[in-house]
C-alpha cells in the first residue's frame, strides 16, 4: 500500500527489501569465501599416467592390497585419498595439500645404475631420485619397481610405512641393471 503523501510504498517494505538484499549479499559472500578457502586437496586427486607395464601385475595387487590406510608424516596421520577419474592404474595417494603417491608396475628408474646410491629402509632398497619440492623413492629389489612420491616437507614416516609392507608383501630379489 503506497504511502498517502508520496505514492511510495510502505517504510517497512522498504527496510524489508534492504535487509533482504543485505542478507543475501553477506550469504553470497560467504558461501565464495569458504569456497575460495576450502582445502586445494579437497575432491578427486588428479593424476598423470606414467609407463606402468607392470601395473596389472598379481605383485602390485598384493603391494597395493596390503597398503595403509593411512600414512604418518612429520606426526600427522594423513587418510587415503581418492584419484580423479581416469586414475592411472596401480596407483594410490595420501593426503591433501602435497599429497604422497604410490605407483606400481613401473619401468626400471634410469637411475639405477651399478654405482648408483641406495638406501636401505626396513629391508628394502630404495633409489632416491630427487625433483622440485618432491623425491621419488623407487623400490629397486623386488619383482615390479614402485614408486613413492614424497613431498620435501614429509619426514621419513612414509618411506618406513611403505618399507614394511613392501618387506612384508613381497620377496627380495637381485637388482636389475638391464
Amino acid at each position: 500500500m503506497p504511502d498517502s503523501d508520496t505514492g511510495a510504498p510502505p517504510r517497512v517494505v522498504l527496510v524489508t527489501a534492504a535487509a533482504l538484499a543485505v542478507a543475501l549479499a553477506v550469504a553470497v559472500g560467504v558461501f565464495a569465501w569458504v569456497k575460495g578457502s576450502a582445502s586445494p586437496g579437497a575432491g578427486p586427486l588428479p593424476l598423470v599416467p606414467v609407463p606402468a607395464p607392470a601395473a596389472a601385475s598379481p605383485a602390485c595387487a598384493t603391494l597395493l592390497d596390503a597398503a595403509p590406510a593411512e600414512l604418518t608424516s612429520n606426526g600427522t596421520r594423513l587418510a587415503r585419498r581418492e584419484l580423479a577419474a581416469p586414475a592411472p592404474p596401480s596407483t594410490l595417494a595420501w593426503g591433501t595439500t602435497d599429497p604422497l603417491v604410490l605407483r606400481c608396475g613401473l619401468d626400471r628408474p634410469p637411475e639405477l645404475t651399478p654405482s648408483a646410491s641406495l638406501r636401505l629402509v626396513n629391508g628394502v632398497q630404495w633409489l632416491q631420485v630427487p625433483g622440485e619440492g618432491a623425491s621419488t623413492w623407487y623400490v629397486v629389489d623386488r619383482e615390479v619397481y614402485a614408486a613413492l612420491t614424497v613431498p620435501d616437507t614429509a619426514g621419513t614416516g612414509p618411506l618406513q610405512e611403505i618399507s614394511d609392507t613392501v618387506a612384508a608383501k613381497l620377496p627380495a630379489r637381485p637388482l636389475r641393471f638391464s
